[in-house]
């Protein structure tokens, strides 16, 4: 059974500040990891052309990857982009569209460090970038009521669209949260695929709208990197991380269950009474 590796990258700069600082990597950290891609025979896609392979109706080489960058941080443009291109690597940018450095009027969310600018994004995609949907303002989609969340949804989508000219189709949740009312709702919105986080290699017959990610930062040694991307010992390699997001997975459901349950009932009116 075919595994592949989707990477899941943030910021890419020697000095982050403390807010990204724990997804960010290291410029030559990023080389290093590249490095190991080529030397292994992987040959990076974008995450549609991947899916598309994976469906068979593109080509596949032996051993594919997907290089992918959540938000949109500046760096990527100025410190990620000109490793890619040195290596001659395709990768997909999932953009926060109202984080976008001069989003002007439809700036939404609280950037954590600088951001693309519309050019920057344009000028990614002309080097083979693609850009995929990060939700408009950043929020725990699986938190919002059906009009936020769609609103979130089509406005990203649609701000992208009109941006670079051309149809955006991939999409990845923020935080990594998403439910069975979100994949519902990015299948309307008109997203083919969706990225998740749970630390793993994708295998044929996976969820569409849900496909997982392997976590890079800085503190992931090279050790770590060449067992992840293998696909060797992910439980183990992971444990952590997949702990922590089983965890909070439940902390939300039962929030948001909260929150439906209270706003089914008026200020003052006593739940459980006669």
């Amino acid at each position: 059974m075919i595994r592949v590796p989707i990477l899941m990258y943030h910021s890419v700069s020697d000095h982050p500040n403390d807010e990204t600082r724990p997804l960010a990597v290291s410029p030559g950290r990023f080389a290093d990891q590249l490095g190991v891609l080529r030397d292994r025979g992987f040959t990076p896609m974008t995450l549609s052309d991947l899916i598309a392979g994976m469906h068979r109706t593109a080509a596949m080489p032996d051993r594919p990857v997907a290089i992918t960058f959540d938000d949109g941080y500046a760096d990527f443009h100025s410190e990620a982009l000109p490793v890619l291109e040195r290596f001659g690597y395709p990768a997909t940018v999932f953009v926060t569209s109202g984080w976008v450095q001069d989003s002007g009027p439809a700036e939404a969310g609280r950037r954590l460090a600088p951001m693309l600018t519309w050019s920057q994004v344009r000028e990614a995609v002309s080097c083979g970038v693609e850009i995929g949907g990060h939700s408009h303002s950043h929020p725990q989609l699986d938190q919002l009521p059906g009009r936020e969340l769609r609103n979130e949804l089509r406005t990203n989508k649609a701000m992208l669209e009109d941006q670079i000219d051309r149809p955006v189709a991939t999409m990845a949740y923020p935080y990594g949260y998403s439910s069975a009312r979100v994949r519902r709702e990015v299948r309307k919105a008109g997203y083919w695929t969706a990225c998740a986080v749970a630390n793993d290699t994708v295998r044929e017959g996976d969820e569409l709208l849900a496909l997982p990610r392997l976590t890079v930062t800085e503190q992931t040694s090279m050790v770590k990197f060449g067992k992840a991307i293998d696909g060797q010992s992910l439980s183990m390699l992971y444990m952590k991380e997949r702990a922590l997001t089983k965890g909070y997975a439940l902390v939300r459901r039962t929030r948001y269950g909260l929150r439906q349950i209270s706003s089914k009932y008026a200020p003052g009116q006593v739940l459980g009474g006669d």
